[in-house]
C-alpha cells in the first residue's frame, strides 16, 4: 500500500511542481485523505526528495540547452550557456539563504501543525491566485514595453514614464533582474505559495515574457531542489530502512515521468494563454481546503 501511495504522491508532485498551483497544498490534501503511515522525519524528507524526480525531467528536456560542453555548440553558444548557469546561480542565492534560515522553524511551526498549515496554505493560495489574475489584467503597456534604442520624451509636463522592458531571452536578462527574481523565488518558503508561481510572478513583474518566466522557473529549481533534498537527507535520511528508500525511489520515478508531460504542457500553454486560469484554480482550491478543514475542526 505504501508503494501505491508513493506512486500517487509522485504523480501529484510531477503535475503541481511545475504548474503554479502549489505542490504543498495538494500534498497536504492528499495526505489528509490517504495519509502515509510513516514517521514525521520520513514524510518531511519524502515530500522534498521526490522533487528530485521532477528536477531530472528538466535536466532531460533541456539537456542540450543547459550543457555548455556540447560538441554541437559554437564558442558563442557555449558562453551563452555558461551565462544562463551564472544567472541561475545568482537567482538561487536568496532562496538558499532564506531556506537555510527558516526551514526548521516552518517545519516545526507549520508543516507539523495541521491546524496552522491549512490556514497558511489557503491564504497563500488565495493571495497568489489574486496576484496572478491582477497581473494578467494590467494594461498591456505596463508589462509589454520593449527595450529599444528609442529615447523617452524629454522630461516635462506631458512626459510618459517608460514601461518596464519586455525580456524574451536569457541574453536580455540582466544579472540584477536574475537576483531580484531569486528574491521572489525565496517567498516559496511559505507553504502554499508555489515555487514556480512566485518565480513566474516575479519574472513577469520585472518585464519578462511568460515563456521566459516559466523556463527560468524550471532552471532555478535545479540547484534549489538538489540542495534542499541534500539537507533533508542529512537531517533525516541516515536512519531510513531499505523499504523507505524504495518508497522514495517509487515517488521519484513517478514524479519524473509525469513532470515530463507537465513541463511540455506548460511550455505549450503559455504560448497561447495567460496565467489567469491558474489564479482562479488556486482560489477555488483554497476555498475547498478551508471548507474541508473547517468542517473537521467543527
Amino acid at each position: 500500500m505504501a508503494f501505491l501511495q508513493a506512486l500517487l504522491f509522485g504523480i501529484v508532485e510531477g503535475i503541481t511542481e511545475w504548474l503554479p498551483i502549489s505542490s504543498t497544498g495538494h500534498m497536504m490534501l492528499l495526505n489528509q485523505f490517504w495519509p502515509l503511515q510513516v514517521s514525521e522525519g520520513f514524510y518531511a524528507t519524502f515530500l522534498v526528495v521526490i522533487q528530485l524526480g521532477a528536477i531530472c525531467a528538466v535536466i532531460v528536456l533541456y539537456f542540450n540547452k543547459l550543457n555548455p560542453f556540447s560538441r554541437t555548440k559554437t564558442r558563442l553558444e557555449a558562453r551563452q550557456t555558461w551565462d544562463i548557469w551564472l544567472k541561475v546561480i545568482i537567482g538561487t542565492i536568496p532562496a538558499g539563504i532564506i531556506g537555510l534560515l527558516f526551514d526548521d522553524l516552518l517545519e516545526e511551526k507549520v508543516m507539523n501543525n495541521p491546524d496552522v498549515a491549512y490556514i497558511v496554505v489557503s491564504v497563500a493560495l488565495i493571495v497568489y491566485g489574486i496576484i496572478f489574475i491582477l497581473l494578467e489584467r494590467l494594461p498591456r503597456g505596463a508589462r509589454k514595453g520593449r527595450e529599444s534604442g528609442a529615447s523617452n520624451p524629454a522630461p516635462g509636463r506631458h512626459a510618459v514614464p517608460k514601461a518596464p522592458a519586455r525580456i524574451d531571452s536569457f541574453e536580455d536578462l540582466s544579472y540584477t533582474r536574475a537576483f531580484l527574481i531569486g528574491i521572489f523565488q525565496s517567498l516559496a518558503v511559505i507553504p502554499g505559495t508555489s515555487r514556480s508561481g512566485s518565480t513566474i510572478i516575479g519574472s513577469m513583474l520585472l518585464g519578462t515574457s511568460r515563456s521566459l518566466a516559466a523556463e527560468f522557473a524550471f532552471f532555478l529549481a535545479i540547484p534549489i531542489m538538489f540542495g534542499w533534498s541534500l539537507v533533508k537527507l542529512i537531517k533525516h535520511g541516515l536512519g531510513f530502512t531499505g523499504a523507505e528508500w524504495l518508497i522514495l525511489g517509487v515517488g521519484m520515478v513517478s514524479a519524473f515521468i509525469v513532470s515530463i508531460l507537465a513541463i511540455r504542457f506548460l511550455v505549450g500553454y503559455v504560448k497561447k494563454h495567460d496565467f489567469s486560469a491558474f489564479g482562479i484554480y488556486r482560489i477555488i482550491l483554497a476555498v475547498i481546503v478551508l471548507a474541508y478543514f473547517g468542517l473537521l475542526a467543527a
